[in-house]
């Protein structure tokens, strides 16, 4: 029997932008429990943003998380002995929870300069169909479009009829 699914934790929106889109951000870039730390970086990395694009931060960064977002992945499946990589679509939360991942990943790859310049730069990158977060997107969507002939595997086994 299965177990009973886990109740969904209800994120509130963050008080300056009224978004909980960035509140996710905030929760992502917090380390160790120090959610002020966070607040700050993300805040200025929005401010930054606000400086080199001109445009309101909160649509430049949804504008990224749309382009650094993939809408179908590959997952492993063991068929008769042998592993396929079987493309499946990506939920909206996962699409959303993968491109914060990736967006802050590729930010804090980044050397030289604080965090909050990175987080802002990869933002406008992304914003712009730029940036590592989008390549990332990219060769996932290749490997799911390679694999496409395995798609089949998707389905369950199928059961027989009887008449």
């Amino acid at each position: 029997m299965r177990r009973p699914l886990k109740s969904k934790h209800i994120i509130v929106a963050d008080p300056i932008y009224n978004s909980t889109k960035v509140a996710k951000l905030i929760n992502y870039v917090l380390k160790e429990g120090k959610k002020e730390v966070a607040r700050k970086i993300v805040y200025s990395a929005f401010d930054s943003v606000k400086e080199t694009t001109k445009q309101d931060p909160v649509e430049v960064f949804e504008e990224a998380l749309k382009n650094a977002s993939p809408f179908m992945e590959v997952r492993t499946r063991r068929v008769g002995g042998a592993n396929y990589q079987i493309p499946h679509e990506v939920t909206p939360e996962r699409r959303l929870t993968l491109g914060l991942r990736w967006l802050l990943a590729f930010a804090r790859a980044k050397k030289g300069s604080t965090m909050a310049e990175r987080l802002a730069g990869e933002i406008v990158a992304a914003s712009r169909n730029e940036g590592e977060a989008v390549k990332k997107r990219e060769n996932v969507h290749k490997m799911a479009e390679a694999n496409r002939a395995f798609a089949h595997f998707a389905r369950g086994p199928r059961k027989a009829i009887n008449k």
